[in-house]
């Protein structure tokens, strides 16, 4: 039997920790608070699975699964349903999941319609379509597993030895597969840096935990301490993820990624992000940025820090020019942000 493309990471970045469907439900790892908890979100209803990727009961890599595992969902709700009301459920249920959050609508969209592939393929013999759906489902996170090892491997490679890493944010699946190229070039005594990432302190919980999950040596700060930190520890590099990078070499990536690659220039650390550049996004112009409920600036981990009246604002992303980045490194090799078109030239 194969070896999964999960074995050795993380627990929270186990298939099955990240989003599932098993008997009519969907299970969602509610990253809102973990590692506090170790809790999961039940969805019954597709709607129900739109509404936990909304209200980021998953986030980074955990909405894509979660959008699969959604259209395994919808077809159990729908398989009473009569052919024609059937694929118009379908279709519906495609685009809400893809539409969840705008930011990453259009690499949510690829995952669905292949989805509705599988449902046009297999429309005559229903009784295996919940199940058809699912084996989509593992084998489009298996190979989004398998690019991202891709990835993690070359960053891993940059990594001098014994050097400091910061991040921002949680890369998921890249930083587990960077840490594993690490194990295995001996390289153990990387450090890593990771800024809490308010206000859903995606750094402090997620990145974090993976990294020390892992055996590694990891250390939190605040989301203002990055100017000092970076010199101080004499960090040695930066990554992040990205929700989107355009075809122009922009980074659209959590809320503070901007104001780190900035620093980093100014001290002349490389900032690589991680992530293959999306061909319907041509220009920034296109991208929108979701503007997420202001409160949940006013508050932490669920407790009002502000007085009564006081305004909040939550762009959830902010965009890095192209003059930035060091590199974008994707899973067919490393390319200049400026230089992005010969992505789709590479074999």
């Amino acid at each position: 039997m194969l070896a999964r493309i999960d074995q050795d990471l993380a627990f929270l970045l186990r298939l099955e920790n990240v989003a599932w469907y098993d008997q009519g439900i969907v299970r969602i790892l509610d990253r809102r608070i973990y590692p506090i908890k170790t809790g999961f979100v039940e969805c019954h209803s597709y709607h129900e699975v739109v509404e936990a990727i909304k209200k980021m009961v998953t986030q980074s890599g955990g909405p894509y699964l979660a959008a699969s595992m959604g259209m395994v969902l919808a077809a159990y709700e729908a398989r009473d349903l009569a052919q024609e009301q059937f694929g118009a459920f379908m279709k519906q249920a495609a685009n809400d999941l893809a539409h969840a959050r705008p930011t990453t609508s259009a690499r949510m969209a690829r995952i669905v319609e292949n989805a509705l592939q599988v449902v046009e393929a297999n429309l005559h013999q229903r009784s295996v379509m919940v199940e058809k759906l699912q084996e989509y489902a593992i084998d489009e996170v298996t190979t989004r597993y398998m690019s991202v090892k891709k990835i993690g491997t070359q960053l891993a490679d940059l990594i001098p030895e014994n050097g400091t890493v910061m991040t921002q944010c949680f890369a998921e699946t890249v930083i587990g597969m960077i840490l594993l190229r690490l194990r295995e070039l001996g390289n153990i005594r990387v450090k890593f840096i990771c800024p809490e990432t308010r206000p859903y302190l995606q750094g402090a919980r997620l990145t974090a935990s993976v990294i020390r999950d892992m055996g590694f040596e990891v250390t939190v700060i605040t989301d203002n301490m990055p100017g000092y930190v970076l010199k101080e520890k004499k960090v040695d590099l930066f990554t992040s993820a990205a929700d989107m990078i355009t075809m122009d070499g922009y980074v659209v990536n959590k809320i503070g990624t901007f104001q780190i690659a900035l620093l980093c220039n100014y001290y002349g650390i490389p900032y690589f992000v991680t992530g293959n550049p999306n061909s319907k996004h041509q220009t920034i112009a296109s991208v929108k940025i979701e503007e997420r409920n202001p409160q949940e600036v006013l508050e932490f981990m669920g407790k009002r820090t502000t007085m009564e009246g006081v305004k909040g604002y939550y762009p959830a992303f902010d965009i890095t020019p192209p003059s930035l980045c060091s590199g974008v490194i994707t899973d067919r090799g490393i390319f200049a942000p400026f230089a992005l078109k010969r992505y789709y030239q590479a074999s």
